[in-house]
């Protein structure tokens, strides 16, 4: 809760759905996020337009400084699925990462969903430290498992993704 009121200390974050027109500034975000994958500035652009209602953009000082990419799983519309979580440097630290999940959580597109999920890699602590978090803040426990190996399906060049699934409880559904 700290990190929370930090943000609002320094600054009002705006949250809001993305537009089109977002999408190289979002594309420059990711590429500053290191270690986040790189996707191109096409696939952000589509993310914008076709998955705007899952997707959340902060800006502080009418600056990109977060975003995620989410989308309900098309063949499991309980499941939203967390594709991308990216915080510039300038507001890491703050709670933003949880602050843009927990907003999201409260769409009305999101309503019907009683599981959170996203793939992270073992190397990325920041992510794992967001997704614990976020669970711990809810009552809620995360499983993990390995779900994209790096022989199996990346070829050796890149790290195994591990499934992370959160079961929402249904005060959390109801309550965003």
């Amino acid at each position: 809760m700290r990190h929370l009121m930090d943000l609002t200390a320094r600054a009002t974050p705006t949250l809001r759905k993305p537009v089109a027109e977002d999408g190289a500034d979002i594309w420059a975000l990711v590429r500053e996020c290191k270690p986040l994958d790189e996707n191109s500035m096409y696939c952000n652009l589509i993310q914008c337009d076709h998955f705007r209602d899952t997707c959340v953009l902060a800006e502080l000082d009418d600056t990109p400084a977060g975003w995620v990419s989410a989308y309900v799983m098309p063949n499991d519309p309980e499941t939203l699925f967390v594709w991308q979580v990216a915080v510039s440097e300038r507001a890491r630290g703050t709670g933003l990462g949880g602050l843009m999940l927990q907003h999201l959580m409260g769409r009305d597109e999101c309503r019907g969903t009683t599981r959170l999920q996203t793939t992270i890699t073992r190397s990325n602590a920041a992510s794992w430290g967001l997704f614990r978090k976020f669970a711990r803040r809810h009552g809620r426990s995360l499983d993990a498992q390995a779900h994209f190996g790096q022989a199996q399906h990346f070829r050796g060049q890149h790290d195994t993704e591990y499934m992370v699934t959160i079961e929402l409880a249904e005060a959390l559904r109801k309550a965003a």
